[in-house]
């Protein structure tokens, strides 16, 4: 052990008249463990949060959306087994979209109708695991009356189940010289889908292609486009490059994150400013560091003296009390780290915290402890530590044996 690094540790141990300064190296070494802590468990549950939020979305959602600038897609069997082909592509699906109204009795909303095919979209969105009744497979069923599945809330403010007639009343029709003649459909709800997310619970609905594109207009086989799912959701980006490399500039692709991207950013920028508050419960941590080596200084100020006058150098001096705030930086960073991992694990395993279903798309607290997080919190933690010894060692460096030894 070097000669900086053993009087320092003597330092840290505690005499009989040294008690309160050993106390306030504690209070330090406790206030850089819950600032740790704190940051830990509060990142690793917005981000589990985010990512719970996240995969709501792109559940019922593709990944990827490719439409054509010129309007509608005329062979889409086609386009569907081009992209599919693409590196990164794990399926596509043809969708058309329309606005109608929803009415049943005395009831009326507005609602989004997706017109899907039930055997390719099944590879694409996870609709059938939100389903709370009925299936996917349902839409493809003949009957005389074309199915619908509707969102939860959307089915419960018309007060309908499964079984019931529904009629949509869609814009799109011919013009007359009364104005625009709308299209009518009448459905059976075969499903309810319930997401966790009121938006889309609320406003969406799906049935057949076929049932869509009469309520639509759209002509023969087209569609407004496809749906796709990529093999990996944090590369949707590149993906998405390939495919409007491959398919020309005729048509558009957009990926799941530039289809949210102010909601995302919004996220982002939030977790950024939570982690700059929480840090400032370590800085804190760090003024107590502070304080507790310029007791010390003040303490081992013959010391220090006595040191110098036997010729320890500046630069040693600065060290034994950089070390000796090192001990602190570290142990409050790893206890820190200890109990955030720790407490992340119970909350993760046992789901005490529940949040109310109708308020937050998932129903226990969400945690997602994300390494890199981690890495940046104890590095952080570790600097401004090391920060605050800067300081007291430059003052300690400072003392002057002829003036710290004058009236001994």
């Amino acid at each position: 052990m070097s000669f900086e690094r053993f009087v320092s540790f003597r330092y840290l141990r505690a005499k009989r008249k040294q008690k309160f300064i050993s106390l306030i190296s504690v209070i330090s070494v406790l206030g850089v463990a819950v600032g740790v802590m704190a940051l830990i468990v509060v990142l690793s549950v917005y981000t589990g949060f985010t990512e719970g939020l996240r995969d709501q979305i792109i559940g019922i959602n593709a990944h990827i959306l490719v439409q054509g600038f010129g309007g509608e897609i005329d062979n889409p069997a086609l386009l569907k087994e081009q992209v599919e082909k693409i590196s990164g592509v794990a399926a596509a699906t043809p969708y058309v979209y329309a606005q109608a109204l929803i009415t049943t009795g005395g009831q009326s909303s507005g609602i989004a109708i997706r017109g899907i095919d039930p055997n390719s979209a099944a590879k694409v969105i996870s609709l059938d695991t939100k389903m709370t009744s009925g299936t996917l497979a349902d839409l493809a069923v003949e009957n005389s009356l074309p199915a619908i599945i509707l969102g939860k809330e959307i089915a419960n403010q018309l007060r309908v189940k499964a079984g019931a007639k529904v009629r949509l009343i869609s814009p799109s029709g011919p013009l007359t010289p009364m104005g625009v003649m709308p299209k009518v459909q009448t459905c059976v709800v075969s499903g309810i889908f319930a997401t966790g997310m009121y938006e889309y619970d609320s406003t969406m609905g799906f049935v057949s292609l076929e049932t869509a594109r009469r309520l639509a207009g759209v002509e023969n086989e087209g569609v407004h486009g496809l749906e796709v799912r990529v093999t990996d959701i944090d590369k949707a980006n590149l993906t998405s490059a390939a495919i409007r490399a491959q398919l020309g500039p005729a048509y558009s692709a957009r990926d799941w994150m530039q289809l949210n991207q102010n909601l995302f950013a919004a996220l982002k920028l939030e977790k950024i400013g939570i982690f700059i508050a929480l840090d400032l419960i370590i800085l804190v941590a760090a003024l107590n560091i502070i304080s507790a080596l310029v007791m010390v200084v003040m303490e081992k100020n013959k010391d220090i003296a006595i040191l110098k006058s036997m010729g320890a150098k500046t630069g040693s001096i600065m060290r034994i009390f950089f070390y000796q705030g090192m001990v602190i930086g570290l142990s409050g960073t790893a206890l820190g780290v200890t109990l955030g991992l720790s407490l992340c694990a119970i909350l993760k395993r046992y789901k005490i915290i529940e949040l109310p279903s109708n308020v937050y798309p998932m129903s226990t607290m969400p945690v997602k402890v994300v390494p890199m997080d981690v890495t940046i919190i104890a590095i952080s933690a570790i600097l401004i530590t090391l920060a605050a010894t800067l300081y007291p060692s430059w003052k300690a460096s400072r003392i002057r044996p002829a003036d710290a030894l004058t009236y001994e």
